[in-house]
């Protein structure tokens, strides 16, 4: 399922009325491939902390994969049925990683636009 661009900036959009903070993305979808939200400003909820090991879970499952797939495709002589299954795992991994960097860059706060007027001050290229 492609995100389109009107997804991405509603779901930026919503925010929890409570909290006043965006959604998080989880890192698992429903049973027809919809993504879930969880909407709460509690950081340190028990829903947050069980996305958060699903999360590790899910990386070090695309890094043994990896390690797998390597083996198989160092290997000239590997059928063709063991390469695809490997690409079709490495292809899950993938969009689980893709799932959780968009997630985790949702919730990386916003850089403050104003610039700082004391870098220039001790920058030694700018004239004194």
């Amino acid at each position: 399922m492609q995100r389109t661009d009107a997804d991405r900036q509603r779901r930026l959009h919503l925010a929890d009325a409570s909290s006043g903070s965006p959604p998080r993305l989880l890192p698992w979808t429903t049973e027809d491939g919809k993504q879930c939200l969880l909407s709460t400003g509690d950081e340190g909820g028990l829903l947050s902390w069980l996305a958060d090991d699903f999360e590790a879970v899910q990386l070090g499952m695309g890094a043994d994969v990896l390690s797998a797939t390597r083996k198989v495709l160092d290997n000239p002589l590997s059928p063709y049925a063991e390469v695809r299954y490997a690409a079709l795992r490495l292809s899950e991994c993938l969009t689980d990683a893709l799932r959780i960097a968009e997630s985790r860059g949702l919730r990386l706060s916003a850089p403050d636009i104003e610039e700082d007027d004391s870098d220039s001050e001790n920058d030694p290229e700018s004239p004194a």
